[in-house]
């Protein structure tokens, strides 16, 4: 390698991140209701070596509003649970990490700890979790339990607005605490198995939580034994302060948006930090940029066909993240760049699935090896391993100690 090797993930939701992405999709229009299509998303990814893949997911439909539903019958709507999909694939995969998302704003902690150590343990320690805030008033509305006040997005500086999203983050901070406990409740050697004496499990090496905040009072112990990674991973979307402080105190990864090198290498900066101020202890987060890909063979064809999919929308396509579209060769120019701005990995929003997909393992992941920015296969591990982070100790083991 001419460089230190870059990380590489892939962002999976539905049909593609592209609004029309159904219209040009080379698979049938209802396969992501089906197991085999994220089976075979999954099988592509993991052949390239790619890092790890997130499963998108939320608890309203899909919408080009900014909160509650639209009255648009041209675009994907329905999802299935990203945790259940990650589940179906763990026994179906070997190396690549497998990130769902859940909404901390109405699940219980106590529920998301036990799913995502159970996929832990399925995968053979490949599992992360990617908690995100439910800001929108429609989300709420389906468990009628709490009201949040509608969000004007061009306004978010206003007093109102920033109480109720700091609450939201303080909220899902909680959560991650609670959760993480309840990780550590079972220690490494809690279950004896001795048939002998007739102890399965060693009571003095389970713990309770007592976690009590503003918004849970968790008692513990969780009902999973600790996983294989001890910790999965914690991954956070951040686009300013706020999340970015977030992902400091409570992630292992973190996915920014940045425009452009420049951009990248200020985001790093403000990330680095943010992780003193809030005195973060332990590795580095890994910061992954995002971008929304579109490729094809040659620039022109690359235009053409994001040209027609914004036709099909009836509008010019937009994100929260950059959008590239070209060839495999000038993303990969364009990932080397941005890596030696200081980011340590992209995750990759391919466009259009598979199409997308299938370009970046088939062409951009070569460029990037000929390049020498990307290694060959998977060295073997845990998703821990694989990232460079270690596994860390319960933290209810020194007081059985």
């Amino acid at each position: 390698m001419t460089e230190k090797s870059l990380h590489l993930a892939v962002a999976l939701d539905g049909l593609g991140w592209h609004p029309a992405a159904w219209r040009l999709s080379h698979a049938d229009a209802t396969a992501p209701l089906t197991a085999r299509y994220w089976n075979a998303l999954a099988g592509e990814a993991e052949h390239a070596a790619l890092d790890l893949l997130t499963i998108e997911d939320s608890l309203d439909l899909q919408s080009s509003q900014p909160d509650g539903p639209d009255d648009r019958v041209d675009e994907v709507r329905g999802r299935l649970d990203a945790v259940q999909i990650a589940s179906r694939l763990a026994p179906l995969t070997r190396h690549i990490g497998l990130i769902p998302t859940t909404s901390t704003t109405h699940t219980e902690p106590f529920h998301l700890s036990t799913a995502i150590a159970t996929l832990d343990h399925i995968s053979g320690g490949r599992a992360g979790w990617r908690p995100r805030v439910s800001a929108r008033r429609a989300e709420a509305g389906h468990f009628g339990r709490r009201d949040i006040p509608p969000l004007d997005l061009a306004r978010l500086d206003e007093p109102e607005a920033v109480r109720v999203v700091g609450d939201l983050f303080a909220e899902a901070g909680d959560a991650v605490e609670v959760v993480r406990r309840l990780w550590d409740s079972w220690q490494d050697d809690a279950v004896i198995r001795d048939v002998p004496t007739g102890r399965f499990v060693d009571r003095e090496r389970l713990h309770y939580i007592d976690f009590t905040g503003q918004w849970f009072s968790v008692k513990g112990p969780s009902i999973v034994p600790r996983s294989p990674q001890g910790q999965p991973l914690v991954a956070a979307l951040a686009h300013s302060s706020v999340p970015y402080a977030f992902a400091a105190r409570h992630a292992d990864i973190v996915f920014v948006t940045p425009t452009g090198p420049e951009h990248a290498a200020a985001i790093v900066a403000e990330v680095r930090a943010t992780e003193e101020t809030v005195g973060r202890a332990g590795a580095p987060l890994r910061i992954l940029a995002d971008l929304v890909v579109l490729l094809d063979e040659t620039s022109t064809l690359a235009r053409r066909r994001g040209t027609r999919l914004d036709e099909l929308h009836g509008a010019q396509f937009t994100s929260d993240a950059s959008i590239v579209v070209g060839t495999p060769g000038e993303v990969a120019d364009l990932l080397a760049e941005w890596h030696h701005a200081g980011v340590d990995g992209f995750r990759l929003r391919p466009a259009v699935l598979p199409n997308d997909l299938t370009a970046i393992t088939r062409a951009l992941v070569p460029a990037l090896r000929d390049r020498g920015l990307f290694r060959a296969g998977y060295p073997g591990g845990t998703l821990r391993d694989l990232l460079g982070l270690p596994r860390p100790a319960s933290r209810y083991a020194a007081a059985t100690v």
